[in-house]
């Protein structure tokens, strides 16, 4: 029981400081994504809230389907949203590979 918890610590210490690391691409791409969001709804005429709510959508790459840009320029920062998302999403399980593997080289188990 206790060396899970070290485990655990060792875990969070280590992805806080990778996040550390990352965090100027992080904080940049998680500006960077509602508003190009809030400029698609601006584009398609779709009230903000929408504009954020599809920027969240096609960045988590989930893309529903509810909202579809017409537009020629709608389409092409909604493909850059898709690309920012899956950036997004590969620098956090890169960090949180690296911090699991220097918890398990740390305790002696790779």
């Amino acid at each position: 029981m206790k060396s899970s918890r070290i485990s655990r610590r060792r875990f969070f210490l280590e992805l806080w400081r990778g996040l550390a690391i990352v965090w100027p691409a992080l904080s940049g791409l998680m500006v960077l994504m509602p508003l190009i969001g809030l400029l698609v709804a601006k584009v398609e005429g779709w009230p903000l809230t929408d504009g954020l709510y599809f920027a969240f959508v096609t960045g988590l790459t989930v893309g529903y389907g509810d909202l579809v840009p017409k537009s020629g320029l709608g389409r092409v920062l909604s493909m850059s949203l898709g690309m920012g998302g899956i950036i997004l999403t590969g620098l956090v399980v890169a960090v949180a590979v690296e911090a699991l593997r220097a918890t398990l080289h740390s305790e002696g188990r790779e």
